[in-house]
Order: structure tokens, then sequence, then C-alpha cells
């Protein structure tokens, strides 16, 4: 007598659709995510109660409390900055500068900072500032 043996078969397990559902919580948290810059110096900027939120673009001047200025994360003098704006200028997606200074700076040197910008050939200028707690 014969007996015939029972082929015992192996569990599949099919991870296919695991695998695209992990691809789209993937995608999902990649494109939720939000990325804030954060400054490389602490500045205490001026509160203003009209100001509103603007992107970004390719310049950013910076005027610490000390009086240094800083160019996209370069230091640059007061008399060298004209020339620095000028050579960046043709490289820029808009003709625009976001100033960033400190509330201790005196009103002389941001108000000559403003004037070099608008004369090395910038459209836009932009000041920085904090929204006011109340």
């Amino acid at each position: 007598m014969q007996f015939s043996e029972k082929r015992q078969r192996k569990p599949i397990i099919n991870i296919t659709s695991l695998i695209d559902v992990l691809f789209l919580l993937l995608i999902f948290f990649m494109i939720s995510s939000t990325f804030v810059e954060q400054p490389g110096m602490k500045l205490e900027l001026p509160e203003s109660k009209s100001s509103t939120t603007e992107k970004i673009r390719d310049l950013v001047l910076e005027i610490t409390a000390d009086g240094s200025l800083i160019l996209n994360d370069s230091a640059v003098s007061l008399d060298n900055l004209e020339k620095q704006l000028k050579e960046m200028l043709p490289r820029l997606e808009e003709k625009s500068i976001v100033l960033k200074a400190d509330k201790s700076i005196p009103h002389g040197t941001v108000v000559k900072v403003m004037d070099i910008a608008r004369l090395s050939g910038l459209e836009k200028l932009v000041i920085a500032t904090t929204i006011e707690q109340n």
C-alpha cells in the first residue's frame, strides 16, 4: 500500500501592498513637513503690528548689534557693500534684498545701508521685523 505524501506549502506573505503604503506615508511626511530657517546669530528685530510674511529670495543683509554687516553669511564692510551688491545683482532672480537690522543700531546707519542698496541697483527693499506680542 502506497501512501501519498502531502506536500506542505510554505506560507507566502505578499508585501507589495505594504510597501505601497509605506511609500505613500513617506511621500506624505516629506510634503507636509516644514523647514524653518534658523539665523546664525541672535538679532533683536524691531516689532511691527502691520508686518506681513514674505519669502526670502536671494539676498539677506544683517546689521548686528555691534554694527558689523553680514551679507548672505559672509562679513562685508560698509565701504565694500555697494561693490558686493553690484557683483551679485546679475545673478539675482528678483532684484530685492532683505534687511535685518538689530533694534539698537542707530537710524543713520540703517538709512545709509538702504541708500547703498538703492544706488547699487536693487529695486525692492524688505525690512525684517518680528510680530509684536501683546
